[in-house]
């Protein structure tokens, strides 16, 4: 985010208006039309003022990604190019070690001190919570929002909806008034898309056309990616 939009955020601050943020990470190798669906959807369905995806340098639960962090970055900026207010955040990747989210929500309040943050996540991330690095301390920093699909489990009934079940609000009005510490689960669009399906279909040199942005095919074409 370059400087003027930075500017725009301190003179909403001045102004007494309260800026939110939503915050998506992934590895997003690559990011597809299922990524860039969730963020329009929270974005507007939550009226937030900026959306941040974060593609994750070390991801601490899953295998090192294919490409590399700064091929990722490059693909989600590609796919981001024509987006109101939705923007790639580079702040993972420039930071050492393992990408923990409690790192990330600590660096953006450091930026944004009065900034309401609003970390998102599927239903499958949102039950592995338990197993995060200081997950516990998440709530401190911002609000949950649980994208979930139509064919989902009821995350209030999982271990961790239990565990948090004080935190849950339904009303999206109060859950958008709130600083932090609250859980909202939020109805988002099925697409059926994975990056797993993607990289096949490159290695079997089919075409992903449809599946992610023309922009993000011509870099994995132009950079022999997945093959």
């Amino acid at each position: 985010m370059g400087i003027f939009a930075n500017d725009w955020i301190n003179n909403r601050f001045a102004c007494g208006l309260k800026h939110s943020i939503g915050i998506l990470g992934g590895t997003f190798d690559p990011v597809h039309y299922g990524h860039l669906r969730v963020a329009l959807e929270c974005k507007e369905s939550l009226g937030l003022d900026e959306l941040r995806m974060l593609p994750c340098a070390r991801p601490p639960h899953r295998d090192q990604p294919i490409a590399t962090a700064e091929q990722r970055l490059a693909m989600l900026e590609l796919a981001l190019q024509d987006s109101d207010h939705i923007l790639a955040d580079e702040r993972e990747l420039t930071r050492s070690g393992l990408s923990y989210m409690i790192d990330t929500l600590k660096s953006f309040k450091a930026d944004f001190p009065q900034a309401v943050l609003f970390l998102i996540v599927g239903s499958d991330s949102f039950q592995s919570l338990p197993t995060w690095h200081n997950w516990e301390k998440i709530l401190d920093f911002a609000n949950i929002v649980i994208a979930k699909r139509p064919d989902s489990k009821d995350d209030r009934l999982s271990e961790t909806g239990r565990l948090l079940s004080g935190c849950f609000v339904n009303e999206r009005d109060k859950f958008r008034q709130m600083p932090n510490g609250v859980i909202f689960e939020l109805q988002v669009s099925q697409l059926d898309i994975s990056s797993t399906g993607i990289r096949k279909l490159v290695q079997q040199k089919k075409s992903p056309q449809y599946l992610l942005p023309k922009a993000v095919i011509n870099y994995i074409k132009n950079h022999s990616l997945y093959l």
